[in-house]
C-alpha cells in the first residue's frame, strides 16, 4: 500500500468503523486492513489514509477523542 499510512489501530471492528466514518465526514478517504487471524480472531485492524492526509486525520482523531 504505497502512499498510505496507518493512523489508527484497534482490536474492535465497531471502533475502527466509527473512526473511518468520522474521517469520511471530513473528506478523508481511508482503508481498513484486517490483520486478524481468521480462525483464532486475534490480531488488529488498521486504518490507513493517504500520506497527504496523515496529519489532518491524526488531528481529527485527537480532536474528536476517538
Amino acid at each position: 500500500m504505497e502512499g498510505w499510512k496507518n493512523v489508527y489501530t484497534s482490536n474492535y471492528e465497531h471502533k475502527i468503523g466509527i473512526v473511518k466514518a468520522v474521517l469520511k465526514e471530513y473528506g478523508i478517504d481511508s482503508v481498513i486492513v484486517n490483520k486478524k487471524d481468521s480462525f483464532y480472531l486475534v490480531g488488529e485492524l488498521e486504518l490507513y489514509v493517504n500520506q497527504d492526509d496523515v496529519l489532518k486525520a491524526k488531528n481529527i482523531i485527537i480532536k474528536e477523542e476517538l
